[in-house]
């Protein structure tokens, strides 16, 4: 319900409280060539992105798609085959601490210290960042307020709901005021009002300056929120711009599917229909 959620004031004033992030003509980030190889398997197979500064970017395809990979790599948590990143105009191979220093990360599968409090992990989080304590404090509060967690903080993260986690490890990400956030489904698992939530904050946050780049399944979120979008299939980047470019005619649901490969083929299972009894 509606009067669950934050005021938009109390979101926007969170972002401030983080810090307000100048526009900036350099990219967020710049993926040139890049490939990532397990073995014989070329997860990402070549691709070149450019995410412009201030822009909400979604990265979207099937599972497999190479996603979490290329997000992956941007927040260095995996080092390309080949090919160059630059986020904020910073070669990330070259000094992945600068490159580091001004992300924020929601990374997949939630790794994180469960068994602390909120309140701890994002003190160890701000402290983690450089933050004075005092300032880690003042920011866990606000952060806490804007995400509804307030009377949350005393208890184990390992007790929190999908939501809740989901929640916690991005204001985390937040607290030490970054010019990119890097966001891996972050609105899978997590119920409507908190979706609705994470939108404002991600929302104000993008239009203070920030920027976003996230994968997801959600056409749909997708499609309302996201300035861009990239499409993924088998590594490789079938189509990128604009949302509306993206889509053409088409909603972006049926376009991603149409790149994808179309449905799959049902054909053989008319035995699903006779029931065993």
């Amino acid at each position: 319900p509606a009067d669950h959620r934050p005021e938009p004031e109390r979101v926007v004033a969170v972002v401030d409280a983080v810090g307000e992030i100048p526009q900036a003509s350099t990219p967020a980030v710049e993926l040139r060539g890049i490939v990532k190889a397990f073995g014989d398997t070329r997860a990402v197979d070549g691709i070149d992105l450019t995410v412009p500064a201030g822009s909400f970017y979604g990265v979207v395809g099937p599972n497999g798609a190479g996603k979490t990979t290329t997000l992956s790599m941007v927040a260095g948590l995996l080092r390309p085959t080949r090919g160059t990143i630059r986020v904020a105009g910073i070669d990330a191979a070259a000094d992945p601490v600068a490159a580091k220093r001004v992300m924020g990360v929601l990374p997949d599968r939630l790794r994180t210290f469960d068994r602390l409090t909120g309140r701890q992990l994002l003190y160890y989080y701000g402290i983690l960042r450089g933050l004075r304590p005092d300032v880690v404090e003042s920011r866990t509060a606000d952060l806490a307020r804007a995400f509804d967690l307030t009377d949350s903080l005393g208890r184990v993260v390992s007790d929190y709901s999908a939501g809740m986690t989901k929640k916690i490890m991005l204001a985390g990400a937040l607290i030490h005021s970054p010019r990119l956030l890097v966001l891996d489904e972050p609105f899978e698992a997590v119920d409507p009002v908190s979706s609705a939530v994470i939108l404002d904050i991600l929302g104000a946050y993008v239009a203070h300056g920030g920027t976003v780049m996230l994968s997801s399944h959600g056409m749909e979120l997708v499609e309302r929120v996201c300035t861009r979008v990239a499409v993924l299939v088998a590594g490789q980047v079938l189509a990128e711009g604009t949302v509306d470019e993206v889509r053409g005619e088409l909603t972006l649901e049926q376009r991603f599917i149409e790149l994808s490969g179309g449905l799959g083929d049902v054909e053989g299972l008319e035995w699903l229909h006779t029931f065993s009894d």
